[in-house]
């Protein structure tokens, strides 16, 4: 069980094991412009056809997309490694998106801008999980690759802040598609160069052992566990999206909402930092459900604004909610690398960042029908009940990760 502690000299041994340069900059480039297509695609068609509804519809197929193929990317780089995979997406991917900017262009039926935007979203290069699955082969086990994860999720927090206001600026460029052709060469071209990095085409796939079967990583108590916790995150999170706005809105300041948001995102950069180097609970069985359960205290604390909307204490309580935000996607990481059996970590982290996925999406519409019938705070106590739910339900299933039970099963450990 990895509940060690990570110094800032783990992060530079990190950053800088043999091999690591070229990898580590190659799937930045690549997981830069995973917020930025989304939102940039959101945009483009907005302005192409008038439309949020269909603009929306396009954006949730791909985002659908994404939930799906993040599994099934994973579960093919574990049986082959993540070069061919990576490849064959990237190639894939870059077809679908200029398919699909080509049909925005010639003003072709929602339903093809949909179906490419589903076959974008499948072959979008699964480069958060290849990335994540690397360190295991570039530094050892404990505080190092402790820290490594942490990178992972405090770098993927700053291009979800930096994305979408690169994407903001970029449709303000004499066409409106130049920032989703800039998203789509990003990624296209960060997922080549990390596919083709001697450390990656030298990582040979792990054994599975022969008790997994059809469900893969998933079949494991503790992985059930981890994903539910990615769940109960994505739910918080997608309820605090749509009512953040709507307070800011409702006490006049409607631009303001965007500027908590980021700002929210960076007092999660800046507390994972200091959190990873003493994290509380030390215990990572623990630590899952108390932080999913102080996110969930913090985030219903916001619906003390009151219906007409009070600033300060939507500023105060959505800073303290921000602070748990990458220590608990840190916190997935880690727990992937106990729950997941072995051969499966990429495929393991795919089920993660899909359940964080449907969790956003579930979060945004229950958190828009709060909001349309109730008012702003209402978003932000269902946000927080689902939340409360779920950490109560981490906690009775934290034995499945705890030290003593998430040891291999006899014939895993044969088959290691």
């Amino acid at each position: 069980m990895s509940s060690s502690s990570a110094t800032l000299a783990d992060y530079r041994a990190a950053l800088t094991a043999p091999g690591a340069l070229v990898p580590v900059l190659a799937s930045a480039l690549a997981r830069l412009p995973i917020a930025m297509f989304s939102f940039a695609t959101l945009l483009y068609v907005q302005r192409a056809t008038g439309s949020f509804a269909i603009a929306g519809l396009v954006s949730a197929g791909a985002l659908a997309g994404v939930s799906l193929g993040a599994v099934g990317q994973g579960r093919l780089m574990d049986r082959i490694g993540a070069t061919r995979p990576l490849l064959g997406a990237a190639a894939v991917f870059a077809l679908a998106g200029a398919g699909m900017v080509l049909a925005i262009e010639t003003r072709q039926p929602t339903a093809v801008l949909v179906a490419l935007a589903v076959l974008a979203g499948l072959t979008q290069p699964a480069m958060p999980g290849a990335s994540r699955s690397l360190w295991s082969s570039l530094v050892p086990s404990g505080p190092r690759r402790d820290a490594a994860y942490s990178y992972e999720a405090i770098s993927l927090e700053v291009f979800f802040i930096l994305g979408p206001a690169i994407a903001a600026l970029l449709i303000l460029a004499p066409w409106p598609g130049t920032a989703v052709v800039v998203a789509l060469s990003g990624m296209v071209a960060g997922s080549v160069v990390f596919a083709m990095s001697r450390p990656v085409r030298a990582q040979e796939p792990a054994p599975v052992g022969p008790s997994i079967g059809m469900l893969g990583a998933i079949a494991r108590p503790g992985m059930r566990t981890v994903a539910l916790a990615s769940l109960g995150f994505g739910l918080v999170v997608g309820t605090v999206e749509v009512g953040v706005p709507a307070v800011t809105a409702a006490g006049g300041a409607p631009a303001l909402g965007g500027v908590l948001l980021s700002a929210w995102s960076v007092t999660s950069v800046l507390a994972g930092v200091l959190y990873s180097m003493r994290p509380w609970p030390r215990p990572l069985h623990l630590r899952l459900p108390v932080l999913l359960a102080l996110f969930a205290l913090f985030v219903a604390a916001m619906a003390l604004t009151g219906p007409t909307g009070s600033l300060p204490v939507l500023v105060v309580a959505m800073l303290l909610a921000g602070a748990t935000i990458t220590p608990q996607v840190t916190g997935h990481s880690m727990a992937v690398e106990i729950a997941a059996p072995r051969g499966t970590a990429t495929e393991a982290f795919g089920w993660v960042v899909t359940a964080a996925t449907l969790g956003l999406a579930a979060g945004q519409s229950v958190g828009g029908i709060a909001v349309e019938a109730s008012g702003p705070p209402a978003a932000f106590l269902v946000g927080a009940a689902a939340g409360g739910v779920l950490a109560v339900t981490l906690w009775a299933r934290r034995r499945t990760l705890a030290p003593e039970t998430s040891t291999p099963a006899p014939e895993l450990a044969e088959a290691r």
